[in-house]
């Protein structure tokens, strides 16, 4: 009688899908990658607070860079808020002779009213112009000596805007005031603010160069610290570059140093600001109360402060990623 071995059964294996294995492995890559953008971020903070007084020392001068266009910002900006409520330059005063009377005065100011270049037209009496003398000036117990008044009565004359005006040229108005028998002087008043619109662009290009020029130098002291770290690391980098590291993941933990870098001399910059408006506040205060408090400082608002944080991190990860990019592509430390 034959006898055959019993075999076991064949159990073919479960059909795995094919768009199960290409899901799972982007989820690990995505996973692994996420987990080491957190491990840099930590882990680069722990390696610059190993040495503090490196870092700290990195992080003042980094600070000191960019405090000083914020500060020439900042006075820039009190400035403009100064000059924003003065009139454009089309204010025109004319001052009579001492011997016009009220009513001539007003015949005089009536006949300007009427012509198509003339917008505005006000009196200023003598009384009304000593009286707003003795209230801005300081000097109302002196001026109770005189016994007439000296002042003439003043017209204050706003010509008429027109786009097509070259603003250069002295209107044609002011030269016909000035030949009319009744006037002594005119003042126009569109040379001083025209220098004066003159220099707040000045100042406005010149933070925008300092901006730079100092943005340029946080760059190089990121750039040149980062370089002594890649340098200290070599034998770990080049380590993990012959075991197949890409170069981003070689590149990050550097990136997160200069990020931190840039973010705390971000804040230093904050603080070094806050400590010249403390120190400066008082003798300001003293300044703006001899004016009557009629102008107001403005200090760093909350918008520009985070813009500075923003901009100071982003210039730290940029000069990171320029050296450690170039090590990398420069076949170095490996």
């Amino acid at each position: 009688m034959n006898t055959r071995k019993a075999t076991a059964p064949r159990v073919k294996p479960a059909p795995v899908a094919r768009g199960a294995s290409r899901s799972a492995k982007p989820r690990l890559n995505m996973r692994a990658w996420r987990e080491h953008h957190a491990y840099s971020f930590f882990s680069s903070l722990a390696r610059i607070g190993a040495r503090p007084w490196a870092t700290a020392l990195t992080v003042l001068v980094m600070g000191l860079a960019l405090a000083l266009p914020l500060l020439l910002f900042l006075l820039l900006q009190n400035v403009q808020g100064l000059s924003a409520g003065w009139q454009e330059a089309r204010e025109i005063t004319v001052f009579l002779k001492p011997e016009i009377e009220a009513t001539a005065a007003t015949q005089f100011a009536e006949s300007l009213r009427v012509r198509s270049d003339v917008a505005i037209v006000k009196i200023r009496t003598p009384d009304e112009g000593l009286a707003e003398f003795r209230s801005q000036s300081g000097f109302s117990d002196a001026l109770k000596v005189l016994q007439a008044n000296p002042l003439p009565t003043v017209l204050v004359v706003t010509a008429r805007e027109n786009p097509r005006e070259n603003i250069n040229a002295t209107p044609a108005l002011v030269e016909q005031l000035k030949s009319d028998a009744k006037v002594d002087l005119v003042q126009y008043d569109a040379a001083w603010r025209q220098r004066l619109g003159a220099i707040l662009a000045l100042g406005e290009r010149v933070v925008q160069v300092l901006a730079g020029l100092l943005a340029l130098g946080t760059l190089l002291v990121v750039g040149n610290t980062v370089r002594l770290d890649i340098q200290s690391r070599a034998a770990e980098i080049g380590t993990l570059q012959l075991l197949g590291a890409s170069k981003g993941f070689v590149r990050r933990p550097f990136l997160y140093i200069g990020l931190w870098y840039g973010l705390l001399s971000g804040f230093v910059a904050l603080l070094l600001v806050l400590a010249v408006q403390l120190a400066l506040g008082d003798a300001l205060a003293h300044l703006l109360s001899s004016y009557d408090n009629r102008f107001a400082f403005s200090a760093l608002g909350w918008i520009p402060a985070s813009l500075v944080l923003v901009v100071s991190a982003a210039l730290g990860w940029f000069g990171a990623w320029l050296v450690a990019s170039r090590h990398l592509a420069q076949g170095q430390p490996a």
